[in-house]
């Protein structure tokens, strides 16, 4: 069974920086695409970037390109979100997905972490 284990949410200032690491186990990681969703309170969860499986490929939502950047380490299992000037707005927690997809991960994948709270501050 695929299990997908974040860390590195926190409070930070607007403007300042935070990496999220998503830890994954279960199957085969370097095959399969990786994302990262978010959910602010009373709003639905919206994508916030994808990377494929060999790493050469990346999307990310328009709220976010040029500030966050997604990177993964097929030797450590890991993916990572690197999350730059944020702001007040980027408040939410932060959910690792996956599904059985190498290029990108698609709508609503199959497999969810915990989620990380991510707190930023005016």
């Amino acid at each position: 069974q695929v299990q997908l284990v974040e860390s590195g949410g926190g409070l930070v200032q607007a403007g300042g920086s935070l990496r999220l690491s998503c830890v994954a186990s279960g199957r085969t990681f370097q095959v399969y695409a990786m994302g990262w969703f978010r959910q602010a309170p009373e709003k639905e969860r919206e994508f916030v970037a994808s990377i494929s499986g060999n790493g050469g490929s990346t999307r990310f939502a328009d709220s976010v390109k040029g500030r966050f950047t997604i990177s993964r380490d097929n030797t450590k299992n890991t993916a990572y979100l690197q999350m730059n000037n944020l702001k007040p707005e980027d408040t939410a927690v932060y959910y690792c997905a996956t599904d059985w997809l190498f290029s990108d991960v698609g709508s609503r994948p199959d497999f969810w972490g915990q989620g990380t709270q991510v707190t930023v501050s005016s």
